[in-house]
């Protein structure tokens, strides 16, 4: 990937502490002047703006364009947890929907505190003249951790008031020191400018600008990452680029993590052109994948309602029933199958067990014999491929 594109900006810079660390302390964000950037990118972002419009033209015709937004909020969700050490999968997160009333992993809980806190942001911002901002920021960050890892203290919903590091043991071993509480504060009210200011910076680079920019600020004791991955869907969608906030890139990120850490480390530094660029490049990719997600799943429906069509009237209404439950919850038991159909348990596994016939369900553990799952395996690894 090209580097030095143009000129580094100073954004801040490294400053020693009376602690005898150095951190970072942040010049007046955005720099004046505003950001430039070549050709090149302007092409690159040309190109992902007309893919987020061609994505938002083809979900619209989704006729249940709420599962497929379900669908990429675990992935997302999965994936930035991901990113920060969780080992649980989208799987691992779906069927513990299903199994609710069971205890769940740390690392599971993650996931649904993730996509608690993207379900909260979507309410939220369709309130009428909800505006981003520094609160709706505070409100994120308190559903994502609060009560979840309860052996990490992060002061859900609350700016921190004391010093944090990124790597390293203490601040003057880190990899980096973002800007201390009392510059802090001064960062995060620029960043809420900037925000809502008119400048003339394209919007989809624009919300990559937002996103480092936040991780280098590091308002929180812990959860930056994710509530930072959060802000780029939410703003695109809040600006009116998308009809649903159907772009999520953390999987991105997650495929090129080393590198994706490289261009954010690189942003503060002055390299703001290698950020945009990785950031232009992943959401030409996933954009460009949830197309393609859009038209497979099509193809799968069709498929999957013909093999339904060659059931008996009776076992085809009851199979009915069911098919278009699964594009919102791919992975079922006996007893989710008895409250959408209202059939007894052994008519319940009647309908899986035909499903499991014609190849539209598999059991999730083959030598299980009660409480088993089942998967809609087909529809499940359109989204995630072999990481899911």
């Amino acid at each position: 990937m090209p580097t030095n594109l143009m000129e580094p900006i100073i954004l801040g810079t490294m400053r020693r502490q009376t602690e005898g660390f150095d951190a970072f302390i942040p010049k007046t964000f955005p720099p004046k002047g505003g950001f430039m950037f070549n050709a090149k990118i302007l092409k690159k972002n040309i190109e992902a703006t007309r893919l987020l419009g061609k994505l938002d033209g083809i979900t619209r015709l989704l006729p249940d364009v709420d599962f497929f937004l379900l669908m990429y909020l675990r992935k997302d969700a999965a994936a930035s947890s991901q990113i920060e050490g969780t080992k649980a999968t989208m799987i691992d997160a779906i069927e513990a929907e299903v199994r609710m009333n069971e205890n769940i992993s740390e690392d599971v809980d993650d996931i649904l505190h993730y996509i608690q806190a993207l379900n909260y942001g979507m309410k939220r911002i369709r309130e009428e003249d909800f505006p981003m901002s520094l609160r709706f920021v505070r409100e994120l960050h308190k559903e994502l951790m609060d009560s979840a890892r309860v052996t990490h203290f992060a002061n859900p919903g609350e700016f921190r008031k004391s010093q944090n590091w990124i790597g390293g043991t203490r601040p003057d071993n880190a990899h980096f020191v973002p800007p201390p509480v009392s510059e802090m504060q001064k960062a995060l009210d620029d960043l809420e400018q900037y925000l809502h200011s008119n400048d003339p910076t394209p919007t989809v680079i624009k919300s990559g600008i937002l996103h480092a920019q936040f991780e280098t600020i590091h308002p929180f004791l812990d959860g930056n990452g994710r509530t930072g991955r959060m802000l780029i869907t939410f703003y695109l969608w809040k600006e009116g680029f998308l009809d649903k906030p159907v772009l999520f890139l953390s999987s991105y990120f997650r495929k090129h993590q080393k590198i994706y850490y490289e261009k954010l480390f690189g942003y503060h530094t002055g390299h703001v052109s290698d950020w945009v660029e990785f950031f232009l490049d992943g959401v030409i990719e996933i954009a460009d994948e949830a197309i393609d997600i859009v038209g497979k799943i099509t193809v799968l429906k069709e498929k999957d309602m013909a093999k339904i069509q060659t059931l008996s009237k009776r076992a085809s209404d009851s199979a009915i029933k069911v098919l278009p439950q699964l594009y919102g919850q791919p992975i079922v038991n006996t007893a989710l199958v008895q409250k959408w159909t209202g059939f007894t348990r052994a008519g319940a596994q009647t309908v899986i067990d035909r499903f499991i016939d014609l190849g539209i369900l598999m059991p999730k553990q083959q030598d299980k014999k009660y409480d088993q799952s089942y998967m809609y395996n087909n529809y499940l690894s359109l989204f995630n491929g072999s990481d899911i």
